[in-house]
């Protein structure tokens, strides 16, 4: 689970901006929208939380900022070498490349709460550290200062030989799981297995569900049930593997490449039933631009539903009607569907949705750029909004900002 993100200094964001999934004391939809957390002395916190504001205003900055947080956690010790740059890109506006961009994210993993940050220029990490919570007691695990380290006793195992196997531009953490590091590798096992991050593109998504139905005719069933409910008209999906590999070496081939030929082996087909029982099957590249991406999405919605994920959507509403956008909402904020703690965090433009009856106050988030460009995140909450106001009514009239200043334009 996600408990708070936290960034600085990145792209459009100077100052740190937090994004907190904690519960506010609200009672409004506390038995469906709220979820309770496993680990000791941790808040309540929200199933969902969704962003808006004005085009170029940072809200996919926000994203990106996880985005990369995620990668270089993941990575850092596997896919770079001394000297490599870190592609991190600073807030670009007055002085501010010279400073370090700042990460922090506090998260539930295996019933523990731990907090874990860094610090980072495009040459180095200036700073780490790891705060655990077993028991819901702090423990400080350690603290990396460029190349010095402050260990705790609560740290387990061969903390100098890690140490020393630290690139400077490469986190202790990814580098100390990679050698056995069993006390830290919840932490990294949560960016790896609990956190997806979907941009505007859907080819790693689309070749999830793929894969999915490939491997199992239930997941394909169950599937086939969620494009069902948005009323495509589509009973069945069937997967066919193709050889397209015959011709192609794919040794040492990247990953995203390999992932493009796996989508090019497996071919996808939807079966549609007219009412007087005709049966047709279409491809998936003839299907609307809606329906591939609900299928492209069906299967990580799935999976993080089944395994308790947090899903990170850039403008889930491009191509998906309003009333299929509600449902999706819906079921993370199902108790009986949500099982595990699933967590959707989403930007949108789609203000049909900013609804009381579906969100609560402490859920809606707003993104503005000021005069200086910098993007500033803000919840609904900072307004106060009386019981019953009509959320979407009050943010298209500009109550709550984040919407466009539009100039008069002439020919």
């Amino acid at each position: 689970m996600l408990i708070e993100f936290s960034v600085a200094n990145f792209r459009s964001i100077n100052e740190r901006q937090t994004l907190s999934m904690v519960a506010d004391s609200a009672r409004d939809l506390r038995a469906t929208n709220i979820t309770h957390s496993p680990a000791p002395a941790t808040p309540d916190l929200i199933r969902s939380s969704v962003i808006y504001g004005a085009n170029a205003a940072g809200k996919s900055n926000l994203l990106a900022a996880f985005e990369f947080m995620d990668d270089f956690v993941l990575n850092s010790a596997r896919e770079s070498r001394a000297g490599d740059p870190i592609p991190v890109t600073p807030f670009r506006f007055g002085a501010q490349s010279e400073r370090p961009t700042e990460f922090e994210v506090l998260i539930v993993q295996d019933g523990v709460r731990y907090q874990y940050g860094f610090h980072v220029t495009r040459e180095e990490v200036l700073k780490e550290w790891l705060v655990a919570y077993p028991g819901g007691r702090p423990q400080r695990w350690f603290d990396r200062n460029r190349n010095a380290y402050t260990f705790s006793a609560h740290l387990k195992g061969g903390k100098n030989s890690w140490k020393a196997a630290t690139r400077s531009n490469a986190l202790f953490l990814s580098t100390a799981t990679l050698l056995n590091a069993e006390q830290l590798t919840p932490i990294l096992s949560w960016f790896q297995s609990k956190s997806s991050v979907v941009s505007g593109r859907h080819d790693v998504s689309r070749w999830l569900s793929t894969t999915m139905c490939e491997r199992s005719s239930e997941v394909r069933d169950r599937i086939a049930s969620f494009l069902q409910i948005a009323d495509l008209g589509i009973n069945a999906v069937q997967v066919e593997r193709i050889d397209v590999r015959r011709n192609y070496s794919t040794e040492g081939l990247p990953d995203d490449l390999l992932r493009a030929l796996e989508l090019r082996s497996l071919v996808v087909r939807m079966l549609h039933r007219s009412s007087d029982g005709q049966t047709v099957m279409i491809d998936f590249d003839d299907e609307s631009r809606g329906t591939r991406k609900l299928f492209a999405l069906s299967g990580l919605w799935l999976q993080a539903l089944d395994q308790g994920q947090i899903v990170i959507a850039d403008e889930l509403d491009t191509s998906l009607h309003p009333f299929v956008m509600r449902h999706i909402v819906q079921m993370f904020h199902d108790p009986k569907i949500n099982t595990k703690g699933a967590q959707l965090i989403f930007t949108t433009h789609d203000t049909s949705i900013l609804d009381p009856t579906l969100f609560r106050r402490d859920q809606i988030w707003f993104v503005e750029k000021d005069q200086q460009q910098q993007s500033r995140l803000y919840p609904l909450t900072d307004f106060s909004p009386r019981k019953g106001e009509d959320f979407e009514k009050g943010y298209l009239q500009g109550r709550y900002g984040a919407v466009p200043f539009l100039g008069e334009f002439r020919l």
